[in-house]
């Protein structure tokens, strides 16, 4: 399983070459790959059917617990299965849909990696790979959303499903750390068979939530919706296999495969059911306000979304039956709706159904399909989607839900109907439109796919009680964590799940009949709508750039002062904070003090505050000097001679630098107020402040024993020398320091080119050198004299420059 993954990702890397090689027909031979998968998965039907779970387990990094182990139970296959049969055909859809597109080789190295994401994601037995799956699969779907992207509305919908998925992402990833930590482990299988009972866990509620998280955002569950029918900007081929067989699948299947272990609590079922139930009739009341077939469709698989949702949430066993019916029966037909509707916009110019009709003369076969698959979605015999709809409202009608939930159900079905209806009917029956494209039928690359999924969708309706043992009920089985015995029907005689199908198809009928009218009266609510979640992300959005540019006129304001001043209050406060909150301070006040060292600790503080009021440049290098061999003095005074003699080299070289660089510096000023030379002085005071009282405290503490002791012992058997400093710098760290000599010559190597460098002489140098460029008074064309710059002599300006060379030594 883990070489099935990676052979789709090695097949994408060498898509540019395929595509050198065999240009138009790559598509076809890249749906080789997830056909043979298909038929590889396939094999292992009867053994998962009957009961036995694979897992194929190979280290990644065993250090932190992480494997790269895939797991196939009935679950996994039948996402599997869906994932690599309906690619296959979405492959062989795309080559033909973007045919003569120069972007087709990225566009199907994206779709490649994307479907290998999907099928790592629901094969992954470790949750941190599972993670890493996850998002994968958003980024992949940013780029195919975004495809288009010298379309800025196609760049705009990209962003925000990359934005709204990733933000649930990291819940999501803290709420799998939280899942491994009360569990004990990272893999589901152990997780699954521990006895622990995470659903008692004091984690178990920011758990639950992290993980819903991550998943309403994945899966477009009320209030996140806005983001998937928004995706639509993307090309056909990626809507129709986003939305049947994945990434929004994916956040479906990670409530699914959790289920066991923390489905079941009143907290499960009231989150599930509630946001469920909303998303469904959301998706359905906005669906019934669009005129865009794509549009028509993304909201229906809202509105399909939500009811897998409710599904989960309700949890019974019935409960798990209809929801594995539901995703197979959805995923057939979604897929096969999508590229038909991608097949109408292809050939005739147009998606908007009110500007369609009378294509059924023209597209007999995509009408016909079309029409298949409609029924399906609408929940109409002999269709598996009936199958699919009886079992959801025989589940709802035997569960203990609310009677507002049960009221939304419906409303929902009948609007499913409607829009299936107006699928299905407008653009292929009724007065033959003019459109933008002359129609006519699409070839056969573009109807392989909806054939055999309208096809399959109607054997699997005929025959659901083999369909049900072969994927219906494993799945089920695995979301339960137990076996089911139950079966599928096409008939189950005349019950109230019936009863509400027959209520929904007649109010659908109507609301189809009168859909101009209901269009017209739902455009009142638009203010309304305009000012729903959307417009809060947007309004989301706009905060966090203006938080963006608050945050960094305050702290990112190119001032180098501004950010040591930053850095240096936030050490000061955090640590000032820890000592006295945190710890009792005792530091050691009994110091004897001599007065040869009182003089140089004066003359260090004397010649430091000179360096900061001085106006002179070369009275505060001067300063800065004294400070340093003050410095070199303490280590003499305390027995380092071999620190004062590097201290006094360093410094020497150091005062002579900044001498060779003073004269080429711009002449000195003031750039800050009394004030804040003020502020700053006390910053400085309260970080010295704190430097000291850290010195003073850490003279009596010793936390290890002290590492000098075997430097005295081994500095001379081992290292041949008894001057401790060398040994220790040519021997014990000799790397550091060879790179410390590396840097210093390096940076003398700089210093002596600087000095060095002459502007005036380099090649290249401006010919006005020496010279004030004023700008031309007149740009005008009759003037020749009036286009060339006006120039002022050296000799000209001799006595204002000696004027600013005055300033300049007087400041």
């Amino acid at each position: 399983m883990q070489l099935a993954v990676l052979l789709i990702f090695i097949l994408a890397a060498c898509v540019p070459w395929l595509y050198g090689k065999h240009k138009d027909r790559t598509s076809k031979l890249l749906a080789l790959l997830p056909a043979g998968l298909t038929l590889w998965f396939a094999q292992f039907i009867p053994d998962i059917a009957s009961g036995n779970t694979i897992v194929h387990e190979h280290a990644w990094i065993p250090g932190l617990d992480i494997s790269f182990t895939m797991m196939l139970d009935g679950l996994s296959l039948m996402f599997a299965l869906l994932i690599c049969f309906i690619g296959t055909f979405i492959l062989i859809y795309a080559g033909n849909y973007l045919k003569g597109h120069p972007s087709l080789p990225r566009f199907l190295v994206i779709l490649m990696s994307f479907m290998g994401s999907m099928l790592g994601l629901v094969l992954s037995d470790n949750l941190i790979t599972l993670f890493v799956f996850w998002e994968l699969t958003s980024i992949t779907s940013y780029l195919l959303i975004g495809f288009n992207h010298h379309q800025a509305d196609v760049r705009k919908a990209a962003l925000q499903g990359l934005i709204v998925t990733v933000a649930g992402g990291l819940a999501l990833l803290a709420g799998l750390v939280m899942l491994a930590s009360a569990a004990g482990s990272y893999s589901l299988q152990e997780i699954f068979n521990s006895n622990q009972v995470l659903t008692e866990h004091p984690l178990y509620v920011g758990m639950l939530i992290c993980l819903l998280l991550g998943a309403f955002t994945k899966s477009a569950q009320f209030p996140f919706h806005f983001w998937l029918p928004n995706a639509m900007a993307a090309p056909t081929p990626v809507s129709a296999y986003l939305h049947s067989a994945t990434m929004v699948k994916a956040g479906i299947y990670l409530m699914a495969r959790l289920q066991p272990e923390l489905g079941g609590t009143a907290l499960w079922m009231a989150l599930l059911t509630s946001f469920g139930a909303f998303t469904m009739f959301t998706g359905a009341f906005l669906a019934i306000r669009s005129t865009d077939l794509k549009k028509l469709l993304a909201y229906s698989t809202v509105m399909a979304l939500g009811t897998l949702t409710l599904l989960l949430g309700i949890g019974t066993e019935l409960a798990m039956m209809a929801f594995a019916a539901y995703l197979v029966g959805h995923s057939l037909y979604k897929g096969a709706l999508f590229m038909l509707a991608g097949i109408v916009d292809h050939e005739t110019g147009t998606r908007d159904v009110t500007q369609l009709g009378g294509l059924r003369y023209l597209m007999p076969i995509t009408a016909i399909c079309t029409l298949v698959a409609a029924f399906s979605l609408a929940g109409l015999p002999p269709l598996f989607g009936f199958v699919a709809k009886e079992l959801m409202l025989d589940a709802l009608v035997q569960s203990s839900l609310s009677k507002w939930i049960l009221l939304l159900v419906i409303a929902s079905a009948a609007l499913g109907v409607a829009v299936a209806a107006i699928i299905a009917i407008k653009p292929f029956f009724g007065t033959l439109q003019n459109t933008p494209k002359k129609a006519h039928e699409a070839p056969l690359e573009l109807l392989a796919g909806p054939v055999v999924l309208t096809t399959l969708s109607l054997l699997m309706g005929l025959m659901p009680g083999l369909a049900g043992q072969w994927f219906v009920l494993p799945a089920a089985a695995s979301v339960w964590a137990q076996p089911i015995d139950g079966y599928l029907s096409l008939w189950h005689g005349f019950n109230w799940a019936l009863l509400i199908s027959l209520i929904s198809l007649g109010l659908g009928i109507l609301v189809f009949k009168r859909w101009d009218s209901v269009r017209s009266i739902l455009s009142l609510l638009n203010p309304l709508i305009q000012r729903g979640p959307e417009a809060g992300y947007f309004r989301f959005m706009d905060g966090i750039v203006y938080i963006a540019q608050w945050q960094t006129s305050l702290l990112q304001n190119g001032s180098m002062r501004s950010y040591l001043r930053s850095i240096i209050l936030t050490f000061v406060l955090l640590t000032g904070y820890t000592l006295t909150q945190r710890y009792q301070l005792h530091w050691n006040w009994d110091v004897s003090v001599y007065l040869h060292e009182i003089i140089v600790a004066l003359l260090l503080i004397t010649a430091a505050v000179t360096a900061c009021i001085t106006h002179s440049r070369l009275g505060a290098v001067a300063a800065m000097g004294v400070v340093g061999y003050s410095i070199a003095l303490f280590f003499t005074l305390f027995s380092a001679p071999d620190l004062a003699i590097t201290q006094i080299l360093v410094e020497t070289l150091t005062v002579i630098l900044l001498v060779l660089v003073l004269f080429r510096l711009p002449g000195f000023g003031n750039i800050s107020t009394t004030a804040e030379r003020g502020r700053d002085a006390a910053v400085a005071i309260l970080t010295g402040t704190l430097i000291t009282l850290l010195i003073m405290i850490t003279i009596d503490i010793q936390l290890f024993p002290p590492i000098s002791d075997y430097m005295i012992e081994n500095s001379q058997p081992l290292a041949y020398g008894r001057n401790i400093v060398n040994v220790i710098l040519v021997d014990y760290r000799a790397l550091d320091t060879l790179g410390e000599i590396f840097v210093l010559a390096l940076a003398a190597m700089g210093v002596y080119a600087m000095i060095k460098f002459r502007p005036d002489t380099a090649p290249g140098a401006n010919q006005y050198a020496g010279t004030l460029i004023l700008p031309p008074k007149n740009l005008s064309a009759s003037s020749t004299e009036d286009t060339q710059p006006s120039t002022l002599s050296k000799q000209s300006l001799s006595s204002s420059t000696k004027l600013s060379k005055n300033k300049q030594e007087g400041n």
